[in-house]
């Protein structure tokens, strides 16, 4: 097995628009690294120097509440500022420069007990056992493993793949009880697991295919954080690296 290593969790939020993270999702949170994003998506028209003239100050004093939130929750935080014309490529970006595992959507949250954890494959099995076994430190937070598979004859290795996974949880320190397996078939991944969602309260989806060329939300993550309620937590391709987008203003670090 190889060594633990360190998490961390990137949390866009638009202070600007009012959004706050709900009291759930920072206690299930709080043990584990975060970086607050605080971010506003601007018109094509306005610059980025120009909407932090006009809102830096207000947006500042917002986010560093926020921080302050997590803080006293007991989080390891730090925090940055972006006004940007395209935020999810300001999520990506950000995520790479601050090695964050996964990105939080938030959606709303007024209770946190269960998750769904939806795996495709065994690519980077390991590697998201560790990191939920992070987030579940000190919550009760109990864990549905839930696989599609396109047709019977695939089942019986969405069962393997979903005990593999169990196993690697149970490794890391997860109570065996606290884990749920299912394995669905479906000829739409996205639905089936848009549907299982609704009987959770997070959702917990990997990259499609974790590589250098694709990023954050440009796959089937992007689309269920669309269309559930729940947050969902969107893990990262362990080898992910920035896409050559157009340069954009630097942010502030906090």
């Amino acid at each position: 097995m190889s060594p633990p290593r360190d998490h961390r969790v990137l949390i866009p939020v638009d202070v600007l628009e009012g959004e706050a993270v709900p009291e759930p999702i920072v206690d299930a949170f709080a043990s584990i690294p975060v970086v607050l994003l605080g971010y506003h998506e601007i018109p094509d028209q306005t610059a980025p120097e120009q909407a932090r003239d006009k809102y830096g100050d207000r947006t500042r004093a917002d986010l560093e509440e926020l921080r302050t939130v997590f803080e006293d929750a007991g989080c390891d935080v730090s925090s940055r500022l972006a006004f940007t014309h395209d935020r999810l490529k300001t999520f990506e970006r950000v995520a790479v420069e601050d090695a964050c595992d996964a990105v939080l959507i938030l959606n709303p949250a007024p209770v946190l007990e269960t998750v769904l954890v939806a795996l495709r494959s065994d690519v980077n099995v390991e590697y998201i056992a560790r990191l939920l076994a992070t987030i579940l430190t000190d919550t009760e937070l109990e864990l549905t493993l839930f696989h599609v598979a396109a047709d019977e004859s695939d089942r019986a290795a969405g069962t393997e793949l979903l005990e593999t996974a169990r196993s690697e949880l149970i490794d890391v320190g997860v109570d065996d009880d606290r884990i749920d397996s299912t394995v669905v078939v479906d000829d739409s991944p996205t639905a089936a697991i848009v549907e299982a969602s609704a009987d959770h309260d997070l959702l917990v989806a990997g990259e499609s295919r974790p590589s250098i060329q694709r990023a954050i939300f440009r796959d089937r993550a992007k689309r269920l954080a669309r269309r559930t309620v729940d947050p969902v937590v969107v893990i990262r391709g362990e080898y992910l690296e920035s896409d050559a987008d157009e340069p954009t203003a630097p942010d502030e670090d906090q």
